[in-house]
């Protein structure tokens, strides 16, 4: 696909991208969202009109330039217009988790200094509402859904016309002139895996570097549709999003997580963006249907299946194997086109390491997952999977972006070539805010930013990223474990849901496993095993050799200190409202341990080492 065309108005600062789009490709449903029961767009002049009366209605409360303002809802376009409508005024977004711990959001709000918060429905509200007198420079609250006895959002605009006028619209233009490309342009918490959260202020260029330096590496354009379903509040679904807007790509907002396939089918995205849990619920969910076959149609699955395993985007395998291929995409896989709408293109994955399995899989069947990697102190992107063959590497997180650069730092346990990876590029954090120490800590005066991440570089550019350095440990014996990897190989058993090994200063590794209960019910019924409860179904004995078994699999692939030799069934589910997830679905290992400390407890003080 050709190159889209260059900017032809200036594009310093994150509200120019409106302003660009309607200069090359004015769209009439730039931003679509459902609204009781239908799909209603907005058209690029109205999210610019939208965005300018915001920016009236927030200078009319009083709002200045450097002021705080923090969003916390879901994705929706009211989100878009208050986030370029402050931004044109200079003030900072501070984007809050609507699934955040109550402690995450009151230490958010009074570390920002949040001056304004827009909150999306009641639950929300109640919990603002509930810290609010504490918080000296919180001045105002106001919803985005209708609420009874509250002020709504709509509220702000009281004061305005139902259009602008030309000396209003001169006024916006005065507050834009002030803001400078390396004005902060955002504060994002980082939920974390560890520890106190840290506010990453990035700047309108550190984001629009990323932004303008993705353009050719998807394939899609001004006639593509996207649906959006990650939370906006994270960077990395927000770059995407303001790269959506550069390139002209309409955005569909999904309803909800629990609406996606429906939402697929609805919108028939050309590309949507993922985290790698997403994309191995959605394998799942395909493997079980084509297990629920019959007779030819089950073996010509599972057929496809093995035959797209093999795939190699970068090896020919031969005339005939090329031929299988295209009978399995008619036969098989065309399938699975239609249940993500049937015009998908790509996947865009990142937030954490995706099974190079599923990699292989997805590419065969026709729809390339491009992997990236960059973290929140990064704006997002740092390096990425091409959708040209030729720039991809499956098991790899792609090569470098445009005016990033890459090294890798060698480390203690890590083999010749493996090392922390260091970041360096327009894309980098001013640091954290109100926090130098830690800032310090990762941004060296040469300006490296040092990730913590732990990986290798393939043919010299291709990076492979092989654990995270804070969550390497070793055992009592000295030898080291790159945890991340060893759960990866786990959690391709369809038994399991979500995995954690730890065994830190101790004789082996172990691990804390949430069964996938559908799979692991359908198995205690095909074996007479007692199914009422789940704490019924991981005490049966048949259960037990079951998860021993699929343990036992991907020793072949591990080093004999590495292996897990005990386990633990756990029978609550794992998810950032409950707290043992991010929002991005990685691990926070500190609060699964503590949680479950007593059965860790119970792991290592047994005398013996075997299950």
């Amino acid at each position: 696909m050709d190159q889209p065309k260059l900017p032809t108005l200036p594009l310093t600062r994150l509200f120019d991208l409106f302003p660009h789009q309607l200069s090359l490709f004015p769209k009439k449903d730039a931003i679509v969202s459902k609204e009781n029961g239908r799909w209603v767009p907005y058209s690029t002049e109205a999210v610019i009109e939208r965005t300018h009366q915001v920016s009236l209605a927030l200078k009319n409360l009083g709002v200045q330039k450097g002021d705080k303002l923090a969003v916390m809802s879901m994705n929706r376009p009211e989100w878009n217009f208050l986030d370029l409508g402050l931004l044109q005024l200079g003030a900072v977004n501070v984007p809050i988790y609507p699934t955040c711990s109550d402690d995450e959001l009151r230490f958010i709000l009074e570390h920002a200094e949040v001056r304004l918060v827009f909150i999306e429905d009641k639950k929300n509200l109640a919990r603002v509402q509930t810290i609010a007198s504490t918080l000296p420079d919180l001045k105002k609250i106001y919803a985005l859904d209708p609420i009874e006895g509250f002020t709504h959002w709509l509220e702000i605009f009281a004061s305005l016309g139902p259009t602008l006028s030309e000396s209003e619209r001169k006024l916006v233009q005065s507050c834009q002139s002030t803001v400078q490309p390396d004005d902060l342009a955002s504060i994002i918490y980082t939920s974390g895996t560890t520890g106190t959260p840290k506010g990453v202020m990035l700047t309108h260029r550190n984001l629009l570097s990323n932004v303008i330096n993705a353009r050719g590496m998807m394939p899609i354009d001004a006639h593509c549709r996207a649906l959006s379903f990650l939370p906006l509040c994270h960077v990395f679904e927000r770059m995407v999003n303001y790269t959506y807007m550069y390139l002209g790509v309409s955005i569909y907002y999904a309803e909800s997580i629990g609406t996606i396939a429906e939402n697929l089918k609805e919108v028939r995205p050309m590309v949507f963006v993922s985290v790698p849990r997403l994309i191995e619920k959605l394998y799942a969910r395909i493997v079980a249907k084509g297990d629920a076959l019959g007779g030819v149609s089950k073996r010509a699955f599972r057929w496809a299946l093995q035959l797209a395993e093999h795939y190699d985007p970068q090896t020919s395998q031969g005339f005939l194997y090329d031929l299988k291929l295209e009978a399995a995409r008619a036969l098989v896989f065309r399938a699975w086109k239609t249940a993500l709408g049937g015009e998908i293109r790509t996947i865009i994955s990142g937030g954490a390491a995706l099974n190079s399995k599923l990699s292989r899989v997805f590419a065969a069947a026709g729809i390339p997952i491009l992997e990236g990697y960059g973290l929140t102190e990064t704006s997002a992107m740092s390096t990425v999977n091409r959708y040209k063959p030729a720039l991809r590497r499956i098991g790899t997180v792609g090569s470098a972006v445009e005016g990033v650069e890459l090294k890798i730092h060698p480390e203690e346990g890590y083999p010749a070539g493996e090392g922390e990876i260091l970041l360096r590029g327009q894309n980098v954090m001013k640091g954290y805010y109100k926090n130098e120490k830690e800032t310090t800590a990762v941004l060296d005066p040469d300006g490296w930013f040092h990730t913590g991440d732990i990986g290798t570089l393939i043919e010299g550019k291709f990076l492979k990223i092989t654990d995270r350095k804070k969550e390497m440990f070793k055992t009592s014996g000295g030898k080291y474990i790159a945890p991340l990897h060893v759960e990866g190989l786990i959690k391709e058993s369809p038994y399991v849901e979500q995995v954690m090994v730890l065994g830190a200063n101790q004789k082996f590794p172990a691990a804390l496993i949430l069964p996938n209960w559908r799979a692991l019910k359908d198995f205690c019924l095909q074996q007479g095993v007692a199914s009422g409860s789940r704490a019924e179904m991981i005490q049966a004995p048949e259960v037990r050799k079951l998860f021993k078994s699929e343990l036992q699999k991907i020793n072949p692939e591990l080093g004999s200190w590495e292996q897990i030799k005990k386990f633990e069934l756990v029978v609550d589910d794992w998810s950032s409202q409950t707290g043992e997830l991010t929002p991005t679905l990685k691990l926070k290992r500190k609060v699964i341990q503590a949680k479950y400390q007593k059965l860790v407890d119970q792991i290592f003080n047994e005398a013996t080492g075997s299950d």
